[in-house]
C-alpha cells in the first residue's frame, strides 16, 4: 500500500533527480522512492551491530536475481538483448554493485573492530 505525501523540495535536489530520471528514463516519482529507500535501507556501516556487520560481509545476490543476472549477462555478450532486457540488465548491475560495495565496506568495519581478520 502507498500512502501520498506531498514534500517541498530544493531546487537544487529537484534538478539532480530530474537528471537522474531522464538517463534512466524512469518517473521523476519512481526515482526519489528508489532513493529514499536506498537511503533508508543503506544505514552507514559504522553504525550496525557487530552481527550486521558480519552479515554484511557474506553478502550474496538472492538466487533467482543472479541466475537472471547471468543469463542477460551471457545474452548480451552476444547481443541478444531486446531494450525492456538491457534496462533489467542495467539494474541488475547496479544491485550487485552496490552489493559489493557495501559488502567491501562492513569488511573494513568488521576488520577495524576485530571480527575478522586482515587480509594483508
Amino acid at each position: 500500500m502507498a500512502e501520498m505525501i506531498t514534500l517541498e523540495l530544493p531546487e537544487t535536489l529537484v534538478q539532480r533527480a530530474k537528471e537522474i530520471a531522464a538517463l534512466t528514463h524512469q518517473r521523476l516519482e519512481d526515482v526519489l522512492v528508489e532513493l529514499i529507500d536506498r537511503a533508508i535501507t543503506d544505514l552507514p556501516i559504522e553504525l550496525l551491530p557487530d552481527k550486521q556487520v558480519l552479515a554484511l560481509c557474506d553478502l550474496l545476490m538472492e538466487p533467482q536475481q543472479q541466475e537472471v543476472f547471468s543469463d542477460l549477462l551471457a545474452r548480451n555478450r552476444e547481443g541478444q538483448l531486446h531494450d525492456a532486457e538491457v534496462r533489467q540488465l542495467d539494474e541488475l548491475m547496479q544491485v550487485y554493485r552496490r552489493g559489493w560495495v557495501r559488502k567491501a565496506r562492513a569488511l573494513k568495519v568488521a576488520v577495524d573492530r576485530g571480527l575478522k581478520p586482515s587480509l594483508t
